[in-house]
């Protein structure tokens, strides 16, 4: 359901199945990768299931990247078509620049009802690349197989227990696997999903609130915006029975904020990587004993703490988070170094044993308790958190440098109570540079939440005895409040 209009599982079905008949009259073959950027809603759902149902594919683009973006995807996937429409390529800042095959979404009224027979997969067929940003600077793309979908769907439906019943919220986008995941959740149960997108956390409430939503996952900054409404505060929604949180850490007076506000819903506070889509959870009845853990292993998996040496650290030792199970993915797309990095052999497997399994080394410091409860405690990688995305500081910096604006720059991030970390550039201007300019080049080249809060200019950057810029000494002069 979106804005009122509701679409049948029924409709849904032969929409994707009029896509799956598209592709195989235009060429399309069995894993061939399919572009999909389309706003939220019935479309992009249809298209997903058709595209796999094709045999193929499925790359859901953020709806909110800008043609860069979206040209590196394609480019990187070799993505054959892309599903898009005539409204979402209007509203871009300049045309896309790609040899992709368009196929635009209005045209399936046309083709309905239709009938296709969905091409035979195995589990370990690819179903989707789920591109996310990359130390090196652009985006990455990670493999998910048809199997890990399904273990990852069946597990969470199980662990929150959602039924025929419920009336799951999607208001993230499809491309994060955290927003994905509510489209199989429903999908899978049979559920209705209640796609609510409005600009406002104001009327994303009353929404809410119209819906009878009984399901709603949110990102922390999004759960910040909720509370910061006295109707979500002050006046629990009486249809809303589970609450859940991933895609970064969630304060715990946040935590706590959201108890009293919506004490008859029970939260789930999660964590979970794009490389294993869902790693492990809290319970509801320990949120309020231990609210800055994250919980134990999905069902089915495992998580070890590790120290560099691969030996098990001791309880409240610091170690690095490394998950086994269903869920782990293929590795990146076109990627085998990067892929041989993270995902690697079980390094604590019995003697004797296949060196067959991958585990993957999430990059991420927990630490566990004596009664196994994990803890989250930073990132080992130089990634920037904010406003439930994953952003790399290259990538920004990859844009600043193609301005012509900018002689040199370092990307850090400060910390932000609404977005979790506020992304700041420090930039020397290139001779006749304008800061102007370059703020304008960004937000045509940036979408929103990859776009500096803070420019600071400077004649130089400090620098390592190597040449290369020193970031710990830009982060040492925020932490000494250096600046304002």
């Amino acid at each position: 359901m979106q804005g009122g209009r509701v679409t049948d599982y029924g409709t849904l079905q032969r929409r994707a199945a009029a896509i799956g008949a598209a592709l195989a009259s235009s060429g399309f073959k069995v894993h061939d990768r399919v572009g999909i950027f389309l706003d939220g809603g019935a479309d992009a759902i249809a298209a997903f299931f058709g595209v796999t149902a094709a045999g193929g594919i499925a790359v859901v683009i953020n709806e909110s990247l800008r043609p860069r973006q979206v040209e590196h995807i394609l480019e990187a996937s070799g993505a054959t078509t892309l599903i898009t429409s005539e409204d979402l390529l209007a509203r871009q800042p300049r045309q896309l620049e790609t040899r992709t095959q368009l196929l635009l979404a209005p045209m399936l009224e046309d083709l309905l009802p239709v009938t296709y027979a969905p091409v035979p997969r195995s589990g370990m067929d690819p179903a989707q690349i789920v591109f996310t940003s990359g130390s090196t600077g652009l985006p990455k793309g990670v493999t998910v197989t048809h199997a890990n979908l399904l273990a990852a769907a069946e597990t969470v439906i199980g662990y929150l227990g959602i039924t025929a019943t419920d009336r799951v919220a999607s208001v993230l986008p499809f491309s994060f696997v955290y927003g994905m995941s509510q489209v199989l959740c429903a999908a899978g149960s049979g559920a209705a999903l209640v796609v609510a997108r409005p600009p406002l956390a104001s009327q994303l409430v009353t929404e809410l609130r119209a819906q009878q939503v009984s399901v709603l996952a949110a990102v922390p900054p999004l759960w910040q915006q909720l509370l910061n409404v006295a109707s979500f505060r002050d006046e629990p929604l009486q249809s809303l029975r589970l609450v859940t949180n991933a895609g970064g850490h969630l304060p715990v007076p946040v935590v706590r904020a959201l108890r009293r506000a919506q004490p008859q819903a029970r939260l789930f506070l999660m964590y979970g990587l794009t490389e294993v889509l869902r790693s492990t959870f809290l319970p509801p009845e320990e949120v309020d004993r231990r609210p800055d853990s994250i919980g134990r292993a999905i069902p089915r998996a495992e998580v070890l703490v590790l120290r560099d040496d691969l030996t098990p650290c001791e309880p409240g030792e610091v170690g690095e988070l490394v998950h086994r199970g269903p869920t782990v993915t293929l590795g990146y797309w076109n990627d085998p170094e990067e892929t041989a990095r993270v995902f690697r052999p079980h390094p604590l497997r019995p003697a004797g044993t296949p060196d067959t399994e991958r585990v993957v080394f999430s990059g991420d410091l927990v630490r566990q308790d004596a009664d196994g409860w994990l803890y989250f405690v930073g990132r080992s990688q130089r990634m920037i958190k904010t406003l439930g995305y994953r952003v790399s500081p290259d990538e920004i910096g990859t844009v600043l440098y193609a301005s012509g604006e900018v002689a040199e720059c370092i990307i850090t991030s400060e910390p932000d109570d609404a977005r979790g970390e506020r992304i700041v550039a420090f930039v020397v201007l290139a001779g006749g540079g304008s800061l102007d300019r370059l703020r304008a080049y960004v937000g045509v080249e940036l979408p929103r939440h990859m776009q500096p809060a803070r420019y600071e200019v400077r004649d130089a950057l400090p620098r390592l005895p190597s040449g290369k810029h020193d970031v710990a000494a830009l982060r040492g002069e925020q932490r000494q409040g250096a600046w304002t």
